[in-house]
């Protein structure tokens, strides 16, 4: 038996805007330097990517990454300041509820086993 911690952020609307795939998205992006190559490894279409992206910039109020159409030198993606900073929140923020619940769970529930 185990207790999973997920932390999903949610717009006024009540619509899922972030979590665990675009965190991981943006993460991808940051490494390959490119939405469409990030998005191929998730294997999801670019679309959908940029879809999750835009979602996720209107939510914030700003952008999280800074796009560059291809041409002869091909094009690219980076994460922007703003990206950074709320990327590395969620992130740590993220690690803290999971830690705080395995220290809930341990509480009530390690006795049970």
């Amino acid at each position: 038996m185990k207790a999973v911690t997920k932390v999903v952020f949610y717009d006024d609307e009540n619509e899922k805007f972030f979590g665990e795939g675009p965190c991981r998205l943006l993460r991808l992006v940051e490494e390959t330097g490119s939405l469409n190559s990030a998005a191929n490894v998730m294997g999801m279409a670019y679309t959908k990517a940029l879809k999750i992206l835009k979602n996720a910039e209107k939510a914030l109020g700003f952008k999280l990454t800074i796009r560059s159409v291809g041409g002869k030198d091909g094009g690219g993606s980076m994460l922007t300041k703003e990206g950074k900073e709320w990327l590395s929140r969620y992130e740590e923020y993220r690690d803290a509820c999971i830690s705080a619940n395995e220290e809930l769970y341990a509480k009530y529930f390690d006795k049970l086993q």
